[in-house]
């Protein structure tokens, strides 16, 4: 059940009025919102709901004795049982066929050659999402920065939400529990910020996202060696529109309907092509995912408290296994290897030269563009042939575009000119458009949805971060 579907749709109307009905009920919603997360989780494949239950159970248990110790050790002991539980499970569903691949290989070369137990393991979607989130739970209940949930239905809440379950952002416990403790009242602003929010979302997925991935990005990524230079140069700046739309669209649907259904979830993107370093960009992509691994990951391996090398060894760690946590191959840990030692050079530069201007900030933005983009090509090839292939593609200027047409350079730079709107623009208008009348704001909105819905092409791409 994808968001941009008439499927979705339904099943969001139903949702949307039947939570309402239970506004005086904050118990009874709570639970209704927690079943029709379960269904629309048991679209993908209902087997796993199973395993969203003992997590979000076994995260519940662990943190509530945390909360009840006073025993520093056996705090530490149970934050770190919880800790290896979630991350047993997602390495199990994520990296066991990997590992045991690379461990055969690795065995084959030193001439002990044996058949593992390769296992047919399916990856539940989202799983990435909901293990991040019990483990900041677990991790926040022993810093005493969050506390224990009253129920395991905000926790299996908590996890399951379905807004966010699928792909993000990463709502903290911090962040939700709060809201789940008191009944949510919408608003008139908050209702007009949700649905503005929304059909933004679709007209990036829908409209820029699906159409470069189906006629541009997914065909020369296919085949490199088919094209040339300008075919090549124009898939790689629309796998670069292409996953930002798509991603901010999930997100900023996500929010939307988190917003109509009296929740707030907080802002994922901000405009990362604007970015004058890999630091800056990294402040401004997938915040939730960025802000997690600097607080769960970054900051435990010790942070910048221990001067330059130790700080840019944490950083380049902390990248690496962002990259591993995209994916079980080793073109995301050369992705993430690669944003990693460009942070390293900036911190050298900054110990260096201090707060001097050494790159023009309009050229630092160009190069830290190019550097991403460098990185996407990583991140959407396959495997490190087809990278090179890419690569390599880049400079046979002698063969004529194929596939670049004025419709797809329009959404190219279309794309990235978003980047230049006003940071609030749907707050500003939601704050402009909350004193419309309600027929008036009905009638906006329906003309934009069918606008979407004319321009947009036939089907709905799936989106790339469910995979992750």
């Amino acid at each position: 059940m994808l968001f941009p579907t008439l499927a979705f749709g339904v099943f969001f109307l139903f949702v949307y009025f039947t939570s309402w009905s239970l506004d005086r009920e904050n118990g009874r919603r709570k639970l209704f919102l927690l079943l029709a997360s379960w269904f629309f989780y048991a679209q993908w494949d209902w087997r796993f709901v199973g395993l969203l239950i003992l997590s979000a159970t076994l995260n519940w248990g662990v943190a509530a004795a945390i909360a009840r110790s006073d025993d520093d050790r056996r705090r530490k002991w149970l934050v770190g049982l919880g800790v290896a539980f979630n991350l047993l499970v997602l390495g199990f569903f994520k990296y066991y066929g990997f590992f045991i691949e690379q461990a055969g290989e690795l065995l084959s070369q030193v001439g002990w050659a044996r058949d593992l137990p390769l296992l047919q393991v399916i990856l539940p979607v989202g799983i990435s999402f909901f293990t991040f989130q019990g483990i900041s739970y677990v991790v926040d209940v022993h810093r005493r920065k969050t506390p224990v949930a009253r129920s395991l239905l905000d926790v299996m809440l908590l996890m399951s939400f379905f807004p966010h379950l699928v792909a993000g952002p990463i709502v903290r416990a911090s962040d939700l529990l709060p809201q789940f403790d008191r009944t949510p009242r919408l608003t008139r602003e908050m209702a007009t910020h949700g649905l503005l929010l929304i059909v933004w979302g679709l007209f990036k997925k829908t409209v820029i996202a699906s159409e470069l991935s189906v006629h541009l990005v997914d065909p020369v990524f296919f085949d490199p060696t088919a094209y040339g230079s300008l075919d090549m140069i124009a898939a790689v700046y629309g796998y670069a529109v292409q996953i930002y739309c798509d991603f901010s669209a999930y997100s900023d649907m996500a929010i939307g309907i988190a917003a109509l259904l009296g929740y707030s979830f907080p802002r994922n993107f901000d405009q990362p092509y604007r970015a004058g370093s890999m630091q800056s960009f990294w402040r401004r992509w997938h915040i939730s995912l960025s802000s997690w691994l600097r607080d769960y990951l970054y900051v435990p391996l010790g942070g910048g408290r221990k001067g330059l090398v130790s700080s840019s060894l944490n950083v380049f760690i902390t990248m690496v296994l962002g990259g591993l946590w995209h994916g079980a191959a080793w073109t995301f840990l050369a992705w993430g290897a690669l944003h990693g030692g460009v942070q390293v050079v900036e911190r050298i530069g900054r110990a260096a030269f201090g707060d001097r201007r050494v790159i023009h900030p309009v050229l630092g933005v160009l190069i830290t563009f190019h550097i991403v983009c460098l990185g996407w090509i990583l991140f959407r090839a396959e495997n490190f042939d087809l990278a090179i292939q890419v690569l390599t593609g880049l400079g046979r200027w002698w063969q004529p575009a194929v596939m670049l047409t004025p419709m797809l350079l329009t959404l190219i730079v279309g794309g990235l000119a978003m980047h230049w709107l006003p940071p609030r623009a749907i707050e500003g208008m939601a704050g402009r458009l909350k004193t419309a009348p309600s027929l008036t704001l009905a009638l906006l909105l329906g003309v934009a949805f069918l606008l979407v819905e004319a321009v947009r092409p036939d089907g709905v791409a799936p989106f790339i971060y469910f995979q992750f």
